[in-house]
């Protein structure tokens, strides 16, 4: 079989199984994937993307495939390969259905140092199998599925394509058909953690509990949310929780953690997706799916977590708002309040989904409010490119937003670079810009006596010129420095991607972090 007849063998397999999406890295060992991709976008079989970076690309892809379509990333062999393997792991741990294309040089070359010749096969690791695409094609899958094609020269074709292929679906997720219901009786929490669900606001609603929910959980709505909850599980209130039903993957909260470790909690799991089940707290019963409610309980345990939030909440925002400079939980407010129903908002990891998470409002269900981020690695690696490719995927929210820190997005400052022609969303990416790392000021590496080491190895200031670094990339800038400003800038969304740069200050992070932990109900 020629490269070129492999090449759109490949090709006819991602369409039959769904994907409709295809993101390209330019190479000349991938050209006959190239080619193919080419065709199946002019036939209007996928929508094709180029990318000139791999990594880009891969979290690209990534984007694309977690708003529920089926993305394809393509690259030549060699390092290319290698750039992509932030983008699969995250997919790994995140069970997020990306098909990864690699070219590799023909057989007769491997082992032998030619040139952008290595061992791709396997090159993932155990958590990715890698398929032969020259042997056989199985994207019957969930997950990420890792193709690798040998292609020998002759790498161009002799015609253009017209494929023949019915569009597919990707593998459906069958959920056992199992009933589980809870009974009453201790006192009990919901822990939604990311990629939870509605099933979890479900089971704290006719349950009558309280619902612990991150920001990406897509739990956070109704009632029974609780905004501040990690500072109410430091209180006697926390004390007094006797059963906690995890749901998703929680990441954000040593509170939490703290809670899921405690020996006098009974702890229920429920299924969450990616490559590891295991949980890495004691669990005292798995069960096969988020269970129902028999009955609300009627103790008024519910009633004391909502006034318990309600105060600790008023006596948050009237210390952020005594602040004389603008905070990072301000920021975050600001963004979760211009999310307008049917809206879709990225973000990133470190400081901004923990200030996100103190600051969203208790949001109304059923208005498809969507919030997303990359928590099976919790990297921030590559967001920049996950939220534009999220946002291509999901054309019809009312408003793409993004949150991420200033060092999150210098690490995918190549996400901008973005060629004529190629799609293009409605973004607006909000910079919380306080020149490093404030994450580490509020861990152990950023306590006083680590003071001589910390900015150095820690704090990692950078000094970049956040406009001139867009002006390169033709990408709309705004710098703001005051609330109202960041309240105007949001209100009035130019469209495209646009940056819009808040600056706020980091060497008074620790010690806003210390007064805020002490707020107590």
């Amino acid at each position: 079989m020629t490269s070129t007849d492999l090449a759109r063998t490949v090709l006819t397999a991602l369409i039959e199984a769904g994907v409709t999406e295809i993101v390209v890295a330019p190479g000349s060992r991938n050209a006959p994937l190239s080619f193919a991709a080419y065709d199946a976008a002019a036939a209007g079989l996928v929508r094709l993307h180029t990318r000139i970076d791999e990594r880009s690309a891969g979290f690209l892809a990534l984007g694309l495939s977690k708003n529920h379509h089926r993305a394809a990333v393509v690259c030549t062999s060699g390092t290319g390969v290698a750039n992509l393997h932030p983008a699969v792991l995250e997919a790994a741990h995140a069970d997020v259905d990306l098909v990864v294309v690699t070219a590799d040089r023909p057989a007769r070359l491997r082992g032998t140092n030619a040139n952008q010749t290595t061992d791709q096969v396997g090159i993932f690791g155990p958590l990715v199998p890698t398929q032969d695409a020259s042997v056989s094609i199985d994207l019957g899958t969930t997950g990420p599925v890792h193709l690798n094609v040998p292609l020998d020269e002759p790498l161009v074709p002799d015609d253009r394509w017209t494929p023949s292929v019915t569009a597919g679906s990707p593998a459906r997720r069958v959920r056992p058909a199992v009933h589980v219901a809870l009974e009453p009786g201790p006192r009990t929490v919901v822990v939604a953690g990311d990629d939870a669900g509605p099933p979890a606001r479900m089971l704290a609603q006719d349950g009558g509990w309280p619902l612990l929910a991150e920001p990406s959980s897509g739990s956070r709505t109704g009632d029974h949310a609780i905004r501040t909850y990690r500072l109410l599980l430091g209180s006697s209130l926390g004390e007094r929780i006797e059963r906690v039903v995890v749901c998703g993957h929680p990441t954000l909260s040593r509170p939490v953690s703290r809670l899921l470790g405690r020996a006098d909690v009974q702890v229920i799991d429920t299924p969450t997706r990616g490559v590891w089940p295991e949980r890495p707290f004691p669990v005292s019963e798995r069960l096969p799916v988020v269970p129902s409610a028999a009955a609300a309980d009627s103790t008024g345990w519910l009633d004391e977590w909502l006034a318990a939030d309600r105060s600790v909440a008023r006596r948050l925002d009237a210390l952020l708002a005594a602040e004389p400079d603008l905070t990072p939980h301000e920021v975050a407010g600001a963004v979760a309040r211009a999310l307008p129903p049917g809206g879709l908002l990225t973000v990133g990891a470190s400081s901004p989904i923990r200030d996100l998470d103190l600051m969203v409002p208790r949001y109304e269900v059923g208005v498809r409010r969507k919030v997303i981020a990359n928590r099976g690695l919790s990297g921030i690696d590559g967001v920049v490119s996950t939220a534009i490719g999220a946002s291509l995927a999901r054309p019809e929210s009312t408003r793409a937003l993004a949150l991420v820190g200033d060092v999150t997005f210098l690490h995918d400052a190549n996400g901008l670079v973005i060629g004529p022609g190629e799609p293009v969303p409605d973004l607006t990416i909000v910079v919380v810009n306080d020149d490093g790392g404030s994450i580490f000021t509020m861990l152990e590496q950023g306590a006083e006596r680590y003071a001589a080491q910390y900015e150095r190895l820690f704090g990692t200031p950078h000094g970049v010129d956040l406009g001139a670094l867009c002006a390169a990339t033709r990408t709309p800038h705004l710098r703001v420095g005051s609330l109202p400003e960041l309240e105007q800038a949001l209100a009035s969304p130019n469209g495209g991607i646009e940056v819009v740069e808040v600056v706020v200050r980091r060497d008074n992070r620790r010690s806003l972090d210390e007064r805020i932990r002490a707020l107590r109900p």
